[in-house]
């Protein structure tokens, strides 16, 4: 399972076939062959999504595709949200990310951990964007480590 935190950059080699793959999806027309031979147009939506994910492929992002229904082990769980698993499984025990049992091992469906991440960025995002009104209100937006601001 590939994520940010573990995942080496893509080499310049797979770049360059990602680049490549995505430019002949935008410009022909790119489609499926069944398989009786004949050839059948993408639909709109496979064919954003395609580009879309080429598109993070592109820019050296690394891509994780996973059904909502997936179940992950604390340890997956852990380095999608790039945190421990001491951390995570404190976060479990707050009921702050839906799990289930396993015997004893604790899973968390895909759905669920999507969730919370996307709720924790959203709150992150806002206190970052409150800290920096707050700033620019206080004139200290522009402030230099030594209290002169920058010249325009």
């Amino acid at each position: 399972m590939a994520t940010n935190a573990v995942t080496p950059p893509a080499s310049s080699k797979s770049q360059d076939v990602v680049q490549a793959t995505y430019r002949k999806i935008q410009t022909t027309g790119a489609g499926f062959v069944g398989s009786e031979g004949s050839p059948r147009p993408l639909p709109k939506s496979l064919d954003a999504f395609l580009c879309l994910l080429l598109e993070d492929l592109k820019d050296g992002n690394s891509v994780t595709i996973l059904q909502s229904n997936e179940s992950l082990t604390t340890l997956e769980a852990a380095r999608m949200l790039g945190v421990s698993r001491t951390y995570l499984l404190g976060l479990l025990e707050k009921k702050e990310i839906p799990y289930y049992l396993v015997g004893t091992h604790r899973r968390i469906l895909a759905r669920g951990l999507l969730a919370y991440r996307a709720n924790r960025d959203i709150g992150r995002r806002r206190i970052l964007d409150d800290l920096a009104r707050a700033e620019f209100e206080e004139g200290l937006y522009d402030r230099l480590p030594n209290g002169t601001h920058k010249k325009q």
